[in-house]
Formats: structure tokens, C-alpha cells, sequence
């Protein structure tokens, strides 16, 4: 999920660069123009996925890998 979201994050990340140096909405350009339904779902996800990366922030997350073994 985390990895998901990351990508999510840079996706979106990418596309407000492109369009704050050449005014070119990449996901409105790929997915049918900026009202069209797919770039809207995506416009959520890449939101969403920015809202779950805040908990990146934060150290008390629950990870899936065992990283600490006590000995």
C-alpha cells in the first residue's frame, strides 16, 4: 500500500511540475481532458494517496517487515 501510494505521490508530484513550468496537465492530456471521468478518478487517487502519505510523517506506523529481530 505504501508503495502504491508513493507512486501515487510522485504521478502527481510530476504533473503539478509540468504544469507549473509549461502549463501541461499530463493526466488530463493521457486520460481525455481535466473534466473527462478518468483523469477525475484519477485526480481522487493521486489525492487520496497524498492524504494516506501523510502518515509517512508519522513513526508510529505499522509495517509489514520484521526488521528489529531480537537476538
Amino acid at each position: 500500500m505504501d508503495t502504491l501510494a508513493l507512486v501515487l505521490v510522485i504521478i502527481g508530484a510530476i504533473n503539478w511540475g509540468l504544469l507549473g513550468l509549461f502549463r501541461f496537465d499530463l493526466v488530463a492530456a493521457l486520460f481525455g481532458g481535466q473534466t473527462a471521468m478518468l483523469s477525475r478518478i484519477i485526480y481522487s487517487l493521486i489525492g487520496l494517496a497524498g492524504l494516506y502519505a501523510i502518515t509517512f510523517l508519522m513513526g508510529n506506523r505499522v509495517t509489514t517487515r520484521d526488521n528489529h529481530k531480537k537476538e
